[in-house]
């Protein structure tokens, strides 16, 4: 039982971790990286498909992505939805490719950056620390119902904080990964 307890709170602490992965994807840094269109929504026959869905993205160079529709006819709204996305992107178009060429961030940008990436942290650490207040309250709960002793009970919460200090770990290491990625000039 036990056991469960931990394994369902380490799934979710992974979880965390995870999403945190996605959401410093999709913050820009000086690179070129196809995970940053990823949230690029396109109106594809009457309803928002996301990009990545309806086309291939490629990265060119360092500084570049190539966008290619799997639909020549759909160039026009790819292009229409990179330059209306939140992202600051020009894209350029030549025959059935989109080019996107990432410009070069300033200092203030990257500043705005490194906040947001300091936003998600704290959010994945908040999921964490969620994921080991129920973790803890099943167990306390167990404790009440008699279903185990108070001595596994004192081992079980100190299993589950040490398994929360991990994974916070692992999200600070992210977060200083990120952070140097993108003040890299």
């Amino acid at each position: 039982m036990l056991n469960d307890i931990k394994k369902t709170a380490e799934a979710s602490m992974q979880k965390a971790i995870e999403a945190l992965g996605h959401a410093f994807g999709r913050i820009r840094t000086g690179r070129a990286s196809p995970n940053i269109l990823s949230s690029v929504m396109v109106s594809y026959y009457g309803s928002n498909t996301p990009l990545p869905q309806m086309a291939n993205i490629t990265v060119e160079d360092a500084r570049t992505l190539m966008v290619t529709p799997w639909e020549k006819n759909m160039v026009p709204e790819v292009e229409k939805a990179i330059m209306k996305s939140d992202l600051g992107l020009n894209p350029s178009t030549s025959g059935g490719v989109i080019r996107v060429p990432m410009p070069a961030l300033t200092e203030e940008t990257r500043r705005n950056y490194v906040k947001q990436a300091k936003a998600e942290a704290e959010n994945a650490r908040v999921s964490v620390r969620n994921a080991r207040r129920d973790a803890n309250s099943e167990i306390k709960e167990a404790l009440k119902e008699k279903m185990i002793s108070e001595d596994e009970e004192k081992k079980a919460l100190d299993d589950v904080q040490k398994m929360t200090d991990k994974y916070v770990a692992r999200v600070d290491e992210q977060l200083a990964d990120k952070e140097k990625d993108l003040m890299e000039v």
